[in-house]
């Protein structure tokens, strides 16, 4: 239990790391193109994703997200336990990767973030990137389970451009991204509006995967 929660904890930081990471570095190289600065920060967060997910699959199960974890637990594959310790390390490794991505870029460890993203289309979006997050996972789990890094990686980046949002998709990296005043960033009171609204995809992604399952 606890290398499966320290592997969880891991992969979050690093992930975390990565999106915001990669968010300050496309900022400084993009030079006020915000479509090449999103470009920059696309392709390393997809590219990570299917790396995470294939080296901590075998180990945890790579879920470094709340809404993921909150499924499985719905679904009896995991207990309460487990779960609120999976949780607790995803809130608390997104927060750290956060930090380090501030460190190597020799930036104020933690900070406010002052970007905006708030309103119903935003809000909605949240809801399409979640749901369609976790309908990809549950259908690659179930249908083609050596695909799913590389299916979420490539919906995450897809996703990244479908979405007004950009889909954050996911509770602790939404708190831990309102901690960079960077490209990444997301104000702390805009956080409620896009987690109520991850939640919302969750159930409707979950509600939909049992009905056409039970309809087999």
């Amino acid at each position: 239990m606890t290398r499966k929660i320290f592997a969880e904890g891991l992969g979050t930081a690093f992930l975390l790391a990565t999106v915001v990471g990669s968010g300050i570095m496309a900022a400084k190289l993009a030079g006020g193109n915000t479509a090449i600065a999103l470009l920059g920060n696309t392709i390393p967060t997809g590219a990570i994703l299917v790396v995470l997910i294939s080296i901590f699959g075998p180990v945890s199960g790579a879920h470094f997200n709340p809404l993921v974890t909150l499924a499985a637990l719905l679904n009896r594959q995991m207990t309460a336990k487990k779960a609120a310790g999976y949780i607790a390390a995803q809130f608390i490794g997104a927060l750290l990767g956060v930090i380090i991505a501030h460190a190597m870029f020799d930036l104020p460890l933690l900070q406010a973030s002052t970007t905006p993203r708030s309103g119903g289309a935003q809000w909605l979006a949240e809801v399409v990137a979640s749901f369609g997050l976790l309908t990809v996972i549950f259908l690659s789990i179930r249908n083609a389970p050596q695909h799913v890094a590389m299916n979420v990686g490539l919906y995450i980046t897809a996703a990244y451009w479908f979405t007004a949002s950009t889909s954050f998709a996911n509770p602790a990296v939404t708190l831990a991204r309102s901690f960079s005043d960077t490209f990444a960033g997301i104000r702390p009171e805009d956080i409620l509006g896009f987690v109520l609204a991850q939640l919302t995809g969750a159930a409707l992604a979950l509600t939909v995967d049992r009905w056409v399952w039970n309809s087999r």
